[in-house]
């Protein structure tokens, strides 16, 4: 790798310009609300059109009922080369109708749309990036495998086994998440995340001529939300919050149930193991009341792991052949890469730079973004990494 190649790199992506932003539009222009799969179709034939013109081979396997994915990879590959994924989802927060009141727009250099920046402008980066390695004749040391799926805002439910079985079999994983903060910074670590539904269930009784002969679920349950509420530690990164609670008949009346459902996000698999356990096993202090713990941790903390490192490494220097002064940093929020990091080297928020992700105001930047799409592609050109580092 040398300046000359990042810098033809670049140029080629600048020049295709028109054209990345056209392929953008048709995205967002094609809505993909995680609630409505149904409305998935057109956003299927978009990406699918995109990626059979870099000749890859699409394949749209149906995890469930009615969520469907996207898996590629190129017809004519070489079978005897290790592989590297390339990740991202095309569904959004954004319900149908969306973008007949906040259309894909562009002012300067700022492109705004619901989805642009979460994930549309990433989805399109990875076709572009191909497409610049493809033109200038630049081969790929490892195999490129592409999976997108359609679930991951409600949190990748029926395409995990999908992403895990990937994952165990490649060199490495790009996530292409948008980047953290208007910095565009890289994630190379991000909370694990568990959610927890504690039941309890009591005895009901008049509350004004048997108040004994009750057991208030809503009187434990009050101990509970103060013994979760005991786990934050702010120091460590560790949250839990109580989002929501339910509970009781009548006011006249002791409450025979009660509910709490619990969400958690940490730094480390350690912290969520020992978490995990402790909500796991709360017993009650009121007398005839009994509890009930459902959940648990759904996507498990990506952590800085020395392969996660290492690849950090190689996206600094490559950045830095770019002018680039990549930072990397923490993310609270969970995606596909805290599954692909438990299997092997994962790079993640090396999506488009800008903000509001889930948020009116969703926008990124053109400029940075073609700078990314470049990185990308320079990554896409890195030997194997040794896959025995932890």
């Amino acid at each position: 790798m040398n300046n000359g190649t990042a810098g033809r790199i670049l140029q080629h992506i600048q020049d295709q310009q028109d054209d990345l932003i056209e392929l953008l539009k048709h995205m967002v222009d094609a809505e993909s609300p995680s609630a409505t799969p149904q409305a998935h179709r057109l956003i299927t034939a978009v990406l699918t059109e995109a990626l059979t013109s870099l000749d890859f081979r699409v394949r749209i396997p149906q995890a469930s009922s009615s969520h469907r994915h996207i898996f590629a990879r190129r017809d004519k590959r070489q079978r005897d080369l290790p592989a590297q994924l390339l990740v991202g989802h095309f569904d959004t927060v954004w319900p149908l109708g969306t973008t007949a009141r906040r259309p894909f727009t562009i002012d300067g250099n700022i492109i705004r749309g619901p989805g642009v920046f979460d994930m549309k402008g990433g989805l399109t980066q990875i076709v572009f990036a191909l497409k610049a390695l493809q033109e200038l004749d630049l081969p790929m040391p490892l195999e490129p495998l592409i999976f997108f799926n359609s679930d991951e805002e409600i949190g990748s439910r029926s395409s995990t086994r999908y992403v895990r079985a990937l994952a165990k079999n490649v060199e490495r994983a790009y996530v292409l998440e948008p980047s953290l903060g208007e910095e565009g910074v890289i994630k190379t670590e991000r909370k694990g995340i568990g959610r927890f539904t504690v039941t309890v269930h009591g005895k009901a009784a008049h509350a004004g001529l048997d108040p004994e002969g009750g057991a208030s679920a809503i009187l434990e349950l009050s101990h509970v939300i103060q013994t979760l509420f005991a786990l934050n530690d702010p120091d460590k990164g560790i949250t839990v919050n109580v989002g929501t609670i339910d509970g009781g008949l009548q006011p006249n009346v002791i409450a025979p149930h009660s509910q709490a459902v619990v969400d958690v996000r940490v730094p480390t698999i350690a912290d969520g193991e020992r978490i995990e356990e402790t909500i796991l096993t709360m017993k009650p202090t009121t007398p005839g009341v009994r509890l009930t713990v459902e959940g648990g941790i759904g996507r498990p903390s990506m952590e800085q792991t020395p392969r996660n490192k290492a690849l950090w490494e190689r996206a600094e220097s490559l950045g830095k052949e770019l002018g680039l002064e990549l930072q990397q940093g923490r993310a609270g929020g969970g995606s596909d890469g805290n599954t692909t990091s438990q299997y092997t080297a994962t790079l993640d928020g090396l999506g488009p730079v800008g903000h509001g992700a889930h948020a009116e105001h969703e926008f990124l930047y053109l400029d940075k973004t073609l700078e990314r799409t470049a990185l990308l592609a320079l990554l896409l050109l890195v030997p194997p990494i040794e896959r025995r580092l932890p």
